[in-house]
């Protein structure tokens, strides 16, 4: 038991992937809430699933958003169950790999994040406008990491429009058409029981297309979640404007810009030997 908690452990905090990290909360979160609400539930006392439902879920109802402030940060790492926790983080393991290998490992901490505030301020505005929703306003929440899984989805997406990946009894689908079935499925179910959750991954979504297009017009929105998270100043791929101190060797940025932009129109495989390894460089020097 010693042995397999010190992999976890060196898999989430000494590995150097974000990636790891993330699920890892994730997982642990849900373990640490789930195991003694089931054992507790068993004995007919509900008490820590009421907790979790009042105190990390996030409400649509504004005086009750007022007083629980810091929820809009917990309900991205709360699940509803197995297959809820199950589903996104095999996504977020997927199309996480493909972000941190070419956006780097700190942007993907920055678009989970935001993605999850994006969605919670789009469900939020959704139920406090839209009359449909006016009934349901007081006792609605929601929870899941499903809005920051989305935004990494499609940004990865917006980023590699045509890089493919093999899906069981399909066959390879580009990931442009991926992220836009997701989507639609998503808005169809607007009007359906988990509308909360729905309009959820729309804001996420939204944010990370949104995300990768300002990224490739240079404006970095991760240099300001990086001084919040880290302290220290990051640098983008597609950023018009670097200020280099290392003397490492780095990729010119006309060089990036045109790899980005090959990639998009053909797929990463469409790259010689070079051009991958300036971008496996770039990124390198990205990631700090």
């Amino acid at each position: 038991m010693s042995t397999l908690w010190q992999d976890l452990r060196y898999k989430m905090l000494q590995s150097g992937s974000k990636l790891n990290l993330l699920i890892g909360i994730n997982v642990l979160a849900f373990l640490v809430i789930n195991i003694p609400a089931t054992i507790l539930g068993l004995a007919g006392n509900d008490f820590l699933k009421g907790f979790t439902q009042t105190y990390l879920a996030l409400p649509a109802h504004l005086p009750q958003l007022a007083s629980h402030f810091w929820t809009p940060l917990t309900y991205m790492f709360m699940h509803a169950d197995v297959f809820h926790i199950l589903f996104n983080m095999l996504w977020l393991f997927w199309m996480g790999q493909l972000f941190e290998e070419y956006l780097g490992k700190n942007r993907l901490v920055s678009v989970y994040l935001m993605g999850g505030l994006a969605g919670a301020a789009l469900y939020i505005l959704a139920f406090n406008t839209l009359p449909v929703f006016a009934g349901a306003l007081p006792f609605i929440t929601v929870v899941g990491a499903s809005a920051c899984v989305m935004a990494i989805v499609v940004a990865t997406a917006t980023l590699l429009p045509d890089y493919s990946i093999y899906m069981m009894f399909i066959g390879p689908v580009k990931l442009k058409w991926l992220a836009l079935f997701y989507v639609v499925i998503d808005f169809l179910g607007i009007l359906g029981p988990n509308a909360g959750g729905e309009i959820a991954h729309l804001g996420g979504a939204l944010l990370g297309f949104v995300y990768v297009k300002q990224l490739k017009s240079g404006n970095d929105w991760n240099r300001s979640m990086d001084s919040v998270l880290s302290q220290r100043p990051k640098v983008s791929v597609a950023s018009k404007n670097r200020s280099y101190t290392s003397n490492t060797t780095r990729p010119r940025e006309e060089e990036i810009d045109r790899i980005l932009d090959k990639i998009s129109q053909s797929g990463y495989e469409s790259l010689n030997k070079q051009e991958k390894e300036t971008l496996f460089r770039a990124s390198n020097n990205n990631e700090g």
